[in-house]
């Protein structure tokens, strides 16, 4: 079954859910794994593909989108599927995908914003209900 992990960041900017999700993508891929992004919309997609180019000076995390790069070992994307992609699921949607099943692991990234925290809250409660084993890591700093 699906391990998911809640990481709740100390900070309520939005902008530092991205900066965690590049930090945990290249932690994922330096350990062969496969991740998928799942995105809210086109501009977080955007952002979050910048800053995986330039979020650490020393390393590059090789990505592209999934409508460009479906077999990619990093895929950003939107919308209702996930292609081939089961291993690592880092959602920075404020619901649940429907393929979140379909994924060994789903990675959920929490900031102390009041939407974004109710939005966790929610998912949180779904995957219970679901008996998805849950973890969560509160980070003291970035």
């Amino acid at each position: 079954m699906t391990q998911v992990d809640f990481y709740i960041l100390p900070s309520a900017d939005p902008l530092a859910r991205l900066d965690f999700a590049c930090k945990l993508t290249e932690k994922a891929w330096r350990m062969g794994h496969r991740i998928y992004l799942h995105c809210n919309d086109a501009a977080q997609r955007d952002e979050l593909d910048a800053r995986l180019w330039r979020f650490k000076g020393e390393s590059f995390v090789p990505h592209g989108t999934a409508e460009s790069e479906p077999e990619g070992q990093v895929v950003l994307g939107l919308g209702e599927s996930c292609g081939d992609h089961h291993d690592l699921l880092i959602n920075l949607d404020l619901k649940v995908p429907p393929f979140a099943k379909a994924f060994a692991r789903v990675a959920e990234v929490v900031v102390e914003d009041p939407a974004i925290r109710q939005a966790a809250r929610e998912s949180f409660r779904f995957y219970r209900e679901q008996g998805y084993p849950l973890q969560d890591h509160r980070l003291q700093r970035l």
